[in-house]
């Protein structure tokens, strides 16, 4: 008897949909075909030990499995529970009138039990674009796939009770959440507040304004003034998630199996890889593709601490990404397309010992090690780096200051009006939502500066020897300052203090 059981593949942070076909024939060989990897050849015995721990047996017969279409490349153990239900349909064991109404997708655990799967929102997804009726998963999915409201979401705990659900011996009430209670009920949680924050007030505005315009940033500084503390406080003051973001996010963070039981990403992701982190861990790829650390932070920060410490060659391969924030991985057997929409921040010392042009301890270090060190980071790179902060230690006052900083809900309050005058000034540009992403074309259009902010950058060019990819930055960073001031247009303290963020562009730093 041939029956058919619909399953999905994941590629890249999206699903296909998968028939799996199954015959039973005169015989007692078993056939796995359309192309499945190691870990779904391995479902017969899983199946078979599930089958027999529960009462029931595997079919004596030659039983072909084929899963379609053929020339795509099925991974995983999500494939067992599809497969063993349609080895017990073919095999007249449950019935197959059900079967075409649900998208089915499970690990099984030798006892039948159902373990859970990566990718269950992006599944749950093309079920509902599929017009299937439900879709039929481990419990420990459930949450997550409830997210998408357009389709019942069946929570199973083990292979007996699917089983009964399709021969309609038993029920399984269809998994039910509030999303959008759960969506703003969790967005104010932040385990870290800049109010904890002494001094150092010259770089928390520069952090508010790199927030309310989703400029990329950079700190030097020695050890201990505070980079790794504050940037960790940075999601604290960035604008909401969207719905729609969360959702995106969450579809990342599921096909890498990163959600850890959560339904939803509900605050901005803050990644912080290692500096031994390789280029495929970066950006995503390998062998059984990925997304990489830059994906992971999509929405969010992804923040590379003692930026000279990575391997050149992985902070090279982030140079597309952060231009077009997306990636595309193409190897031989595949190509998948990653989003990488993230506001990069790294930290640095100045130089080998640390503590160049710090203000009590003497550096070590001579010009020519200063230099080298900060050429580890190539000028490409910087170019795509607004900000660039110098930061001294906080002396002993504001350490000991016993009155709190101001809060991240009041800076955060500013960054997000600075954003809607963005998105009111975008919302006829396709894919721009803050002034870090506006072209040089578009610097005219909406930027545009007068002959006095002219001549004060044209001095401060001159002056500080600043180098010509400053020009652009500099006037995407008033911009936005100019936003969190109220001005429609910029003016000529706005650029005074976007000049005042582009310290490495300067010949004589290090020398």
């Amino acid at each position: 008897m041939l029956v058919k059981v619909y399953a999905a593949a994941l590629q890249g942070i999206n699903a296909i949909q998968v028939t799996i076909e199954v015959n039973a024939l005169r015989g007692i060989r078993f056939f796995l075909v359309g192309l499945p990897d190691n870990a779904v050849k391995e479902s017969h015995e899983r199946i078979r030990s599930a089958l027999e721990f529960n009462g029931l047996k595997f079919p004596s017969k030659q039983i072909v499995v084929n899963m379609a279409p053929a020339d795509i490349r099925k991974e995983g153990s999500a494939y067992d529970l599809p497969i063993a239900i349609g080895i017990l349909a073919a095999d007249g064991v449950v019935s197959h009138e059900k079967l075409s109404k649900y998208m089915i997708m499970g690990e099984l655990g030798l006892d039948g039990g159902l373990v859970p799967i990566k990718g269950a929102l992006p599944i749950a997804l093309k079920a509902a674009e599929s017009g299937y009726e439900g879709i039929i998963l481990p419990s420990g999915n459930a949450a997550e796939a409830a997210v998408v409201g357009d389709i019942k979401v069946y929570a199973a705990d083990n292979l007996t009770q699917v089983m009964h659900f399709l021969n309609g011996e038993a029920e399984i009430a269809p998994y039910t959440m509030d999303v959008e209670k759960e969506f703003y009920s969790q967005q104010s949680n932040f385990d870290f507040d800049f109010s904890e924050v002494r001094g150092q007030e010259s770089v928390k505005r520069a952090f508010e304004v790199a927030a309310a315009g989703g400029h990329n940033l950079i700190m030097i500084g020695p050890p201990g003034s505070g980079k790794s503390m504050m940037a960790k406080r940075l999601p604290s003051i960035l604008p909401p998630l969207t719905l729609q973001e969360s959702l995106e996010t969450t579809k990342i963070h599921s096909v890498s199996g990163c959600l850890t039981g959560a339904s939803l990403i509900t605050q901005r992701p803050f990644r912080s890889p290692h500096h031994t982190i390789s280029s495929v861990a970066l950006v995503g790829g390998g062998a059984n593709p990925k997304p990489g650390e830059i994906s992971l932070a999509h929405n969010g920060v992804l923040f590379l601490d003692e930026l000279p410490e990575f391997n050149r060659a992985v902070l090279e391969v982030m140079r597309q990404p952060l231009e077009d924030r997306k990636i595309s991985v193409a190897r031989v057997n595949y190509k998948v397309e990653y989003p990488a929409g993230v506001m990069f921040v790294a930290s640095m010392n100045p130089c080998p010992c640390g503590y160049y042009n710090h203000p009590t301890k003497a550096c070590v270090c001579n010009p020519g090690q200063v230099q080298r060190y900060l050429n580890k980071i190539s000028g490409p790179l910087l170019d795509r780096i607004d900000l660039q902060i110098e930061i001294v230690p906080v002396p002993f006052e504001k350490i000991s200051d016993a009155h709190p900083g101001e809060p991240s809900a009041a800076i955060r309050e500013r960054v997000i009006a600075a954003r809607k005058v963005q998105e009111e000034r975008f919302k006829e540009e396709e894919g721009i939502y803050c002034n870090a992403q506006m072209t040089p074309k578009m610097l005219s259009r909406y930027a545009e500066i007068d002959d006095t902010c002219r001549s004060l950058l044209r001095t401060a060019m001159s002056r500080f020897n600043l180098s010509a990819r400053a020009y652009d930055r500099i006037v995407k960073v008033a911009r936005t300052i100019a936003d969190l001031d109220g001005s429609e247009n910029i003016q000529s303290h706005h650029i005074a203090e976007a000049i005042g963020y582009r310290n490495l562009d300067r010949e004589n730093w290090g020398t």
